[in-house]
């Protein structure tokens, strides 16, 4: 094994997990903020617009992520003039529709396990369809659905390896030019999975921890 090679490629393998990590960072917040969104139009019930997000949800989660990565990298470039997206904008807008999906279905699930009990209260109590999400149904939400988030993360930083398929200098992208210099590719991916593992281990206690704290609740009830 190469291992003075390996070494003097440390600046690569620096480089590639800055930028998975940098991806990952911002995919979590779009992806976040989107199923959150998707989630409240969904439990709204308005006619048109849940239909829309139920159709949103069917294609998104029906197709591959390598699909969506190229649909939308070579798509933006077909339909505009200006020579389309760059790399890390059309990683981010795939990742965050696919795995937004995913994650309005993890909101939508805490918003429904609240029981109806506790939003007739509150509106017993005078409290506007408002003041009832955020400070009832919101705060339980969240407690439940911590856990399953954080596991959503997980599969988001391994889904982020695809982003190299189209250029951008991730993990698996820096790992194939090593690979071509100087060989070895089994030892430059051990390097490369322990990166991943260095990224997606926090997380997963993370989940652990909240599904602990979840657990000790026990069930939301009336």
């Amino acid at each position: 094994m190469n291992l003075d090679a390996l070494w003097e490629s440390r600046r690569l393998f620096e480089l590639g997990f800055l930028f998975t990590l940098r991806l990952t960072v911002i995919t979590v917040v779009t992806s976040t903020v989107l199923g959150l969104l998707v989630a409240l139009v969904r439990i709204s019930r308005v006619p048109v617009l849940s239909q829309l997000m139920r159709v949103y949800l069917e294609v998104f989660r029906g197709s591959p992520l390598l699909i969506q990565i190229l649909f939308v990298y070579f798509g933006a470039a077909f339909l505009s003039t200006s020579g389309g997206l760059s790399v890390l904008t059309a990683v981010t807008i795939a990742l965050t529709l696919y795995q937004g999906a995913y994650i309005s279905e993890v909101f939508r699930a805490g918003f429904e396990s609240v029981p109806p009990g506790q939003r007739e209260a509150a509106r017993a109590l005078g409290m506007s369809r408002f003041a009832i999400m955020v400070d009832v149904i919101t705060p339980q939400t969240f407690t439940v659905v911590l856990a399953p988030l954080f596991g959503q993360y997980i599969s988001l930083v391994k889904s982020t390896a695809l982003a190299s398929v189209i250029g951008y200098a991730d993990l698996v992208r820096q790992a194939q030019g090593i690979i071509d210099r100087i060989g070895s590719p089994f030892l430059v991916y051990s390097v490369v999975a322990l990166l991943y593992f260095v990224i997606s281990f926090p997380m997963s206690l993370g989940a652990r921890y909240f599904e602990t704290r979840t657990s000790r609740r026990g069930p939301v009830t009336a």
